[in-house]
């Protein structure tokens, strides 16, 4: 296991023969120490794990090998690499902090003793969790040490992840996305740091994610330029990310051309005198001392001043509007009332649109009056992420249980203060749970123009969204596929008791953009707060139509108009 470089060194200093014994020693036990480990500096490393209830449990067994095989490449300690493990589904939950063990036996333990949570797939609130809790100084994340997540999922996220991991980047985290079998490509670019060549993996399934361990972890430590290159390195070459440097046996010191190296009797540690003034790292050298910059940085003309690499500037960043820097990374940004595309490069202009949204709401008995209450705010929650008004976005309610009742109509508000102090008056059904009956309802009498949907000819997008807690009690099927062949976006939302198959078939395609779940009522206000009702119409966004006066039909209305103008004054003057 020892470093190839070291081979022809050893060689070398074996002819002669080596007699004293002290010498001996020293280099037997500087090889002994010579493993090839990743050597990329300090690291902060939180591992993501998706534990759902897709990943069975021999795919999860794989997980762990997955990490423990990369681990085994690191440097583990305090001062080296500290290693968090967080695990999520519906729920987040933190396995150990960067600051619980510093053994690399201890993490292996600990890694071996997770018991999987086995629900949904919320990485947006796991996302989250890492940002503000996991990289705090109270869980052990040091300051100027990169922050590094693993993300490694077999699905696609329930919640939003692109705007939640925007954040997370702009923080300074360096996000790496494995995805499994049947992880979805956009989500794990989402997610991802740029370069996305660089921080994006797909594996096609579990029996290979732990072989690909080896590769990931060259990804994570960076290119070995000690292996790849002709460094010309006497003894000891030492890999840095985009960089190496040449270090010398005990006994010796690096010379000036800081490639070869001269036998000494004492070398001095200017390093530890405290007056180097070095922005970063000191590195004695004979006779003086030389500085040296954290990952992310390069040195000024000075010799000790590091500063900020602008990797817009040196790598081809592909962002559509503008790149901004981070130290080792970058990401783009948008121009005002613009959004960041999934690509994470590209901008859209698409916000929230105007929109006919119907909310179909459970309340069977199962939901019971406490939970219910918090169904309403939950609705509350939606309609604050809305722009609501005539010529905006109207909001209809409909609750069911084993009847369907219109609590409100989509023409009956026109401002959101009123859609929210209707929905807290509404009073609970406590019955069945006739998920199609509502369907039904929904598509013949809530979208219509009567109750205030507008025309289709207007391209107003139609949204049905769905909640439930448990199984429909009858067949929803006919009308969940007829309600999308009638050009209604479905949303489905359910919690506890809710049936998935049932959610996903409620749900419009791509399923994992419009199905959300959740174990209890008490988190379906993460749901709302990550739902995003963003449908771009093709043409017109609201009511206003500004038609050609000059045009054929508009010429035809006005003689119209004014023919029937004259028979009235004709009829008046005549009586």
């Amino acid at each position: 296991g020892w470093n190839k470089s070291l081979i022809p060194v050893v060689l070398k200093l074996l002819k002669p023969p080596i007699t004293n014994q002290e010498n001996i020693c020293t280099l037997l036990c500087f090889l002994a120490g010579a493993q090839p480990k990743c050597k990329s500096g300090p690291v902060d490393l939180v591992f993501l794990i998706d534990s759902s209830r897709s990943v069975r449990p021999h795919e999860f067994e794989t997980m762990r090998k997955f990490m423990i095989d990369i681990l085994n490449e690191l440097d583990i300690g305090p001062d080296t690499t500290r290693v968090g493990v967080v695990q999520y589904s519906s729920q987040v939950r933190s396995e150990f902090s960067l600051k619980t063990h510093s053994k690399m036996d201890a993490i292996v333990k600990n890694i071996n003793e997770i018991i999987p949570l086995a629900q949904g797939t919320m990485t947006g609130l796991a996302i989250k969790y890492v940002m503000n809790v996991a990289f705090t100084e109270a869980e052990g994340d040091r300051p100027k040490v990169p922050n590094v997540a693993v993300i490694v999922t077999d699905g696609r996220p329930q919640d939003r992840v692109a705007e939640v991991a925007a954040e997370a980047r702009d923080k300074g985290i360096e996000i790496f996305a494995v995805g499994v079998a049947r992880a979805d490509m956009t989500s794990l670019r989402a997610m991802a740091s740029p370069p996305f060549e660089d921080h994006v993996f797909l594996v096609e399934s579990f029996d290979l994610i732990h072989q690909f361990g080896l590769q990931f972890q060259d990804k994570l430590c960076g290119v070995d330029l000690c292996l790849e290159s002709e460094h010309g390195c006497e003894h000891i070459c030492e890999s840095s990310p985009g960089s190496y440097h040449c270090l010398c046996l005990p006994g010796y010191t690096l010379n000036p051309d800081g490639k070869t190296c001269k036998a000494i009797d004492l070398l001095i540690d200017y390093c530890s005198f405290g007056n180097h003034s070095c922005d970063h790292e000191c590195v004695s050298v004979l006779g003086g001392f030389n500085c040296r910059c954290n990952q992310g940085y390069r040195l000024l003309a000075n010799g000790k001043t590091c500063q900020d690499m602008d990797m817009c500037k040196t790598v081809a960043h592909g962002c559509e509007h503008q790149c901004v820097s981070t130290p080792g990374s970058y990401y783009c940004i948008c121009p005002e009332g613009q959004l960041l595309q999934d690509d994470g490069k590209s901008c859209g202009t698409c916000k929230s649109a105007n929109i006919d949204l119907v909310l179909l709401i459970d309340g069977s008995k199962s939901v019971r009056p406490q939970n219910f209450e918090l169904v309403k705010k939950f609705v509350n929650q939606v309609v604050d992420s809305l722009d609501v008004s005539a010529h905006g976005t109207r909001v209809g309610l409909v609750q069911y249980s084993s009847r369907v009742r219109t609590e409100f109509p989509l023409n009956m508000y026109h401002t959101a203060d009123e859609i929210k102090a209707a929905v807290m008056k509404v009073d609970y059904m406590e019955k069945g749970t006739m998920t199609g009956l509502a369907l039904k309802h929904m598509l013949e009498n809530s979208f219509s123009e009567a109750e205030g949907a507008r025309p289709a000819s207007r391209n107003i997008p139609r949204i049905g969204l769905v909640f439930t807690d448990g199984r429909s009690q009858d067949d929803i099927t006919e009308y969940a596929k007829k309600a999308k062949e009638a050009g209604i976006t479905m949303y489905a939302v359910g919690v506890g008791k809710a049936v998935e198959d049932e959610l996903r078939e409620i749900a419009s395609d791509p399923v994992e953009k419009h199905f959300y779940y959740t174990t209890d009522f008490s988190a379906i206000s993460t749901i709302a707060e990550n739902l995003k009702l963003n449908v771009c119409p093709a043409e017109s966004q609201g009511e206003i139509e500004v038609k050609d006066p000059c045009a054929c039909e508009s010429l035809v209305e006005f003689q119209q108009a004014t023919m029937s103008s004259l028979e009235q004054l004709t009829q008046k003057h005549i009586l």
